[in-house]
């Protein structure tokens, strides 16, 4: 039975990252084509993804766009979760459904509400509107993650701080930051895989001045299909990927932490 059940989740994991591995070695192929398997294999299509400034320049943004999402993410999303550790029960699981709203409406709804909202204010196809609005969608997973730090904290660290003459602000430099601090680095890790990775809500705002890499490979796919998507796409896989194991280990830690 233990034999069954480790090919069963090695046929589910292989049947979930075969798609993955197929584009991984497309992406390598000397052909001219996306074709499987492919005639030969060289970095022709990596070089002319390094050798192309849209994709360069789309790359940019998306970097620079993720960046300033983190900072307003975290910048919001600590004091929020610091705040809602506060509330009493009923007020606090009120705020924390609106909050956490984000991630449970569909993206294609929360992508409509902020186009009408951004063609009034003339937001879009901006790099500034972009941040805003993937901030709306990464400020819930730094709310979780610093919350869920939170809950595991002896509320006594801060008592006894503040019965030797801490202020409150000290307190929180000095004993709740850097207890908290692998959450906020979690929750920050979080939001800029979701501002980096984002295209629903990318593809409403953006319009023609703030293509994304995201979006930019949307306008290949559908007009322009040729190895360099394969090759971005394994790039961006990959960046994916040192991101959440990066996610993990500060978990990891984070856990230790609470346990010392």
């Amino acid at each position: 039975m233990r034999w069954a059940g480790a090919a069963v989740v090695g046929l589910i994991l292989l049947y979930l990252a075969l798609p993955i591995l197929v584009v991984a070695v497309v992406s390598f192929s000397s052909g001219t084509y996306l074709t499987f398997p492919p005639p030969g294999f060289g970095l022709r299509w990596y070089q002319a993804y390094l050798g192309n400034r849209d994709w360069l320049a789309a790359t940019w943004l998306s970097l620079w766009v993720a960046a300033g999402t983190v900072a307003l993410s975290v910048g919001l999303g600590t004091p929020a979760a610091l705040g809602l550790a506060r509330l009493p029960r009923a007020p606090r699981a009120l705020a924390t459904g609106l909050v956490l709203s984000p991630l449970i409406v569909p993206h294609i709804v929360v992508a409509i509400g902020i186009y009408y909202a951004y063609a009034r204010a003339g937001l879009v196809g901006s790099p500034a509107g972009l941040m805003l609005a993937h901030t709306c969608l990464a400020v819930p997973f730094v709310v979780t993650s610093v919350s869920a730090s939170l809950a595991g904290l002896d509320p006594r660290l801060a008592q006894a701080a503040a019965s030797l003459g801490a202020t409150p602000f000290g307190t929180f430099r000095q004993v709740t930051l850097p207890l908290i601090r692998p959450g906020i680095l979690v929750g920050a890790l979080f939001a800029f895989i979701t501002s980096f990775d984002e295209l629903i809500v990318t593809l409403f705002v953006s319009g023609s001045g703030a293509v994304t890499l995201p979006r930019r490979m949307w306008d290949d796919v559908r007009f322009a299909i040729d190895p360099t998507l394969a090759a971005v796409s394994t790039l961006t896989v990959a960046l994916t990927a040192a991101l959440m194991m990066a996610i993990h280990i500060l978990r990891r830690r984070a856990e230790r932490l609470r346990a010392a």
